[in-house]
């Protein structure tokens, strides 16, 4: 079966973020990703994550001004060095926290670029990136992301990240593939699956309902039949659960949508 990560940007958001790990590991989470963790100092994220057993499997690297909208900077001609700064920022909470892999946003494709220009910007981003992450024995992801929730996001189809990542030439840079993103931009997520996880470029996997992004348990993806095939795939990384709970941050409403998981489990409802 595979092994599932919370999302704890997503989930548990009656409590306070740093309250969350605890939540997490009481619903038997044993993995837990978020979006970004630099507004709290290092060892106060690596006591809880300690104290209650988990892993970090994943955050992103800093994006630039994300309450002014921006979602990345990897192609973006002109910042560079605000990136580097980032990247090197990231490394050093993943090394703190023990987090095998960070997510880099590409950023919203400025007007008037042309896409051949932001592609080599963010080529070389990435080779720079994925070389200082190497050295700390680390690993990167890129994410394709819808235009829906993201519009302008520089990156949307797999096969264009396939082709990043091939671009890049680096080989720990994988494709970070979100079957909520790719059932929006493309659909037919399982002949998706079968093409991309034997390459052994996608190194971690997000779901959620689509379309509303609420619990993987209705809406047009069947997901039992799609981990089931992730299991056939011998995929051995994990799987972010990156929704949010229809119940909201009423108390107990991420542990209350999880009969999904408890199903899958064999635990009943």
């Amino acid at each position: 079966m595979p092994r599932f990560a919370a999302n704890l940007s997503f989930l548990y958001a009656e409590h306070a973020f740093l309250d969350r790990f605890a939540a997490a590991a009481r619903d038997g989470f044993r993995g837990v990703e978020f979006l970004f963790p630099y507004d709290w100092p290092t060892l106060d994220v690596t006591r809880r994550v300690e104290s209650e057993g988990l892993s970090v499997v994943l955050f992103n690297a800093p994006c630039g001004d994300w309450a002014g909208g921006e979602r990345g900077l990897a192609c973006l001609p002109g910042r560079e060095a605000e990136f580097r700064d980032g990247v090197e920022r990231a490394l050093a909470y993943a090394t703190a926290l023990r987090c095998p892999r960070v997510h880099v946003m590409a950023g919203l494709a400025p007007a008037g670029v042309e896409r051949q220009r932001l592609q080599a910007v963010y080529v070389e981003n990435l080779q720079w990136a994925a070389a200082r992450a190497a050295a700390a024995g680390l690993a990167l992801t890129v994410e394709p992301i819808n235009p829906r929730d993201m519009p302008g996001y520089f990156l949307n189809r797999q096969d264009d990240a396939h082709e990043v990542v091939a671009l890049v030439g680096a080989p720990n840079l994988g494709v970070q593939m979100d079957l909520y993103h790719c059932q929006i931009v493309e659909g037919d997520v399982s002949t998706r699956l079968q093409r991309h996880l034997p390459t052994g470029r996608v190194t971690h996997l997000q779901i959620a309902g689509v379309p509303e992004r609420h619990e993987p348990d209705s809406g047009e993806l069947h997901y039992p039949h799609l981990f089931e095939l992730v299991d056939r795939l011998d995929y051995a990384g994990w799987i972010g659960c990156e929704y949010r709970p229809r119940r909201g941050a009423v108390p107990n409403g991420t542990t209350q949508g999880l009969g999904w998981l408890r199903r899958l489990q064999g635990q009943g409802t």
